[in-house]
């Protein structure tokens, strides 16, 4: 599992776009991901996308994994989603929680169709699953 310094990736975003830095939250969450590659796949949505997930990420940091709708969903036992929207699509990203006020970020995909597909939501279980299993102490929240 990895942890990835937002706050360097959106400096470069603001420094490239040359808008004002965004206000600095006290951050008292912690978003962690469960591998490198759903790292690389979330700083590989298309601009709009990422731009969105990066908002709503600092909200996630600053205020908890339970944004309510419409950006955050409960799915399954202990599995939540991130509803992502920009003009390019909509995307998903599937997160679970754990004691000590961190988000472990378990998959990303694009979304094409109204329905989550299948295929998607059981990457995400089977990965809470196995984030699960290594860590007894995740919560529901």
């Amino acid at each position: 599992m990895t942890n990835f310094n937002l706050q360097f990736f959106k400096k470069e975003i603001h420094h490239e776009n040359k808008t004002p830095p965004a206000v600095t939250f006290r951050m008292s969450w912690q978003i962690d991901y469960y591998s490198e590659a759903v790292e690389e796949n979330i700083l590989n949505l298309p601009d709009g996308l990422l731009a969105r997930y990066l908002k709503l990420s600092d909200l996630m940091l600053e205020l908890g994994a339970n944004l309510g709708m419409p950006h955050t969903k409960a799915l399954h036992d202990g599995l939540f989603e991130l509803r992502i929207k920009a003009k390019e699509g909509i995307a998903r990203t599937f997160y679970c929680t754990q004691v000590g006020k961190r988000i472990i970020v378990l998959h990303v995909f694009v979304k094409k169709t109204q329905k989550i597909p299948t295929k998607e939501l059981k990457i995400a279980i089977e990965r809470l699953k196995e984030v699960s299993k290594n860590d007894t102490s995740r919560t529901k929240s």
